[in-house]
């Protein structure tokens, strides 16, 4: 009898929470390339709720298969006030890179969580304390394009 392989492993869905930089620096290294519209973006203001439903490039799955993707709700909580820059959220159907999440920290865990999108755009959540939900929706699927994302150096 041989030992399990990790590549015999079971697929499951991601569903992790970030409360520090380094849990969002994990957060970021994930959602890096996830491509949204901004329709996917909604601010719920009653709820303090920031949601974003992107279609992340699955990284941690490395080159063991194809290309793949999923649909995954990106959550941010205890947000106070949402500014942006670059983007027209006014068009549902413009299409959105996410490249990356930064956090600056405030006074008594406050803090300006930061979304860079491709192109210049950004997002700034002001929050009252660093709370981040990402979360698996659906099953992975091969990737429309079939490539790796790549950035110029």
């Amino acid at each position: 009898m041989a030992d399990a392989r990790f590549e015999d492993g079971e697929t499951r869905p991601l569903n992790l929470v970030a409360r520090d930089g380094d849990d969002l620096g994990v957060i970021s290294a994930l959602i890096q390339d996830a491509v949204l519209t901004a329709g996917d973006l909604r601010y719920t203001k009653s709820k303090r709720r920031f949601t974003l439903l992107i279609n992340r490039f699955r990284w941690e799955d490395g080159s063991a298969r194809s290309p793949e993707r999923v649909r995954s709700l990106l959550v941010v909580d205890d947000v106070t006030m949402v500014q942006g820059q670059g983007l027209d959220r006014t068009d549902p159907d413009l299409v959105l890179s996410l490249l990356s999440l930064g956090f600056a920290p405030g006074d008594d865990g406050t803090g300006l969580l930061t979304l860079t999108f491709a192109g210049d755009g950004a997002l700034a959540l002001a929050v009252e304390a660093l709370e981040i939900t990402l979360k698996d929706v659906t099953r992975p699927y091969l990737a429309p394009s079939r490539l790796v994302p790549k950035h110029p150096d």
